[in-house]
């Protein structure tokens, strides 16, 4: 196929597709060990923030994607989550997608 070919037919299929915006929240499990969160709450406690009674450390993770509607655009991120973006062995996420142009 040639260059043109394929551009062409990329740009059929993004007439189909919608933007969307996808935010994923990453977070350890409860009852495990945060050690990052450990050492933030003990480096703001040395600079006076003494009121601190827990951190725990996480992740954002923001994300532009086509798909054919909203269901679609969920299918494709919690497959994106289970095969690389969160590890469900100690990790649990939360997602807030919406539609739109994607910066």
């Amino acid at each position: 196929m040639t260059q043109r070919a394929k551009r062409r037919r990329d740009e059929r299929t993004h007439d189909t597709e919608r933007l969307f915006r996808a935010k994923v929240y990453v977070s350890l499990k409860k009852g495990l060990a945060d050690p990052q969160g450990s050492t933030i709450k003990e480096a703001l406690e040395s600079l006076g923030y003494g009121n601190l009674t827990r951190v725990r450390f996480g992740k954002y993770i923001e994300l532009g994607l086509r798909a054919k509607g909203r269901g679609a655009a969920e299918e494709k991120l919690k497959e994106m989550c289970g095969k690389l973006l969160v590890n469900p062995v100690i990790e649990k996420y939360s997602y807030h997608i919406e539609e739109g142009r994607v910066r």
